[in-house]
């Protein structure tokens, strides 16, 4: 066990993380994220509080499908926080937030505004993630309904006669269902999961599966002084809106020019790069690593860094660490297709 966001949460089970992150890209396995918050919005001012305050756009959605987006610091864009949000019906919401920023939220989308309401439900409910190829396959022996939920959509299904939530959400680049059940029936579907088949996974493998499918994680790739556009997330604002929290800071960053910005490298060999260390062109630091560690499936170390912008595909770097330097490229994200 380690600590992790306030919580105390599983490395590895008794495979170990290379056997779990192998068994997800093969197979199925289930996560326990009830780490991640849960912030329910409801009323007929959501929809309005939301676009003013996160900054993709609900307007590309509709109820019954899930949204990545972000909250930003205000003043300089930095990512406070990147979030799922599970449109669940016309006014209602499940804003997912990471494991520590969930008061951070609360406070971002709450006020005094009586035509909605905002409130922790974090403690009410259990999130189970069951990820890989097999994994609807396999859950729908539990629940069909739950698997049969589509991608980024969400849906309601009943499992000894409470109601849950399931969402064709993740964070291992594949496929997979997120699964938000009532505390007092949680131990029993954990069960009934592992019994049909899907093992569990810690915290372990699923860095090593974000990492290899590309995907930031909060206080690495976000985070203080990073903006989505810095994170090559552009895609995540909703530049049609006419307002939103840090708005103003990202135009002038477009105006001005992003840099660092995010990249990918493979090195030549199996020694892991670290966060931290610095990536060198023709010896100058041109950046860091934010993210790095051993790819299972392509028995090489990976590394997001952040870096100047000069740095592009195809270019050969050096990783160098406080002991050691190491060869690299830079490549296409992902590093591995889900």
């Amino acid at each position: 066990m380690v600590p992790f966001g306030g919580w105390e949460m599983p490395l590895a089970y008794g495979d170990g993380t290379v056997a779990e992150h192998l068994a997800c890209r093969q197979d199925a396995v289930v996560f326990d994220v009830s780490h991640l918050g849960t912030v329910r919005v409801e009323g007929p001012g959501a929809v309005p509080r939301l676009q003013e305050s996160l900054t993709n756009d609900l307007r590309k959605v509709e109820s019954g499908r899930a949204q990545y987006t972000h909250l930003l610091d205000p003043n300089d864009g930095s990512v406070l926080d990147d979030i799922i949000v599970w449109w669940v019906d016309e006014q209602r919401f499940d804003v997912m937030p990471n494991a520590s920023n969930t008061d951070r939220v609360v406070a971002a989308i709450g006020g005094d505004d009586t035509s909605l309401s905002v409130w922790d439900t974090t403690a009410e409910r259990v999130v189970l993630a069951v990820q890989g190829p097999g994994a609807r396959e396999r859950l729908a022996t539990v629940s069909p309904e739950a698997a049969a939920v589509g991608r980024f959509r969400v849906t309601r299904f009943v499992h000894e006669g409470v109601e849950c939530l399931s969402a064709g959400t993740g964070y291992t680049g594949g496929d997979g269902v997120e699964c938000a059940v009532p505390v007092a029936i949680a131990e029993g579907f954990w069960e009934a999961v592992l019994a049909a088949g899907i093992p569990p996974a810690g915290l372990g493998a699923r860095d090593t599966l974000r990492l290899e499918a590309g995907l930031p994680l909060h206080g690495h790739e976000l985070g203080p002084g990073t903006t989505p556009l810095n994170a090559g997330l552009g895609w995540v604002v909703g530049w049609d809106k006419e307002e939103f929290r840090g708005r103003d800071a990202l135009l002038a960053q477009q105006e001005s020019g992003v840099d660092p910005v995010l990249r990918g490298l493979l090195c030549e060999g199996r020694r892991p790069p670290r966060e931290g260390h610095e990536v060198v062109v023709d010896g100058t630091v041109v950046g860091r690593v934010t993210s790095g560690n051993f790819s299972p499936v392509l028995g090489l170390g990976i590394a997001l860094v952040a870096t100047s912008p000069d740095v592009v595909v195809g270019d050969e770097v050096v990783i160098r660490g406080p002991s050691a330097e190491l060869a690299a490229r830079c490549v296409e994200l992902p590093f591995v297709a889900g």
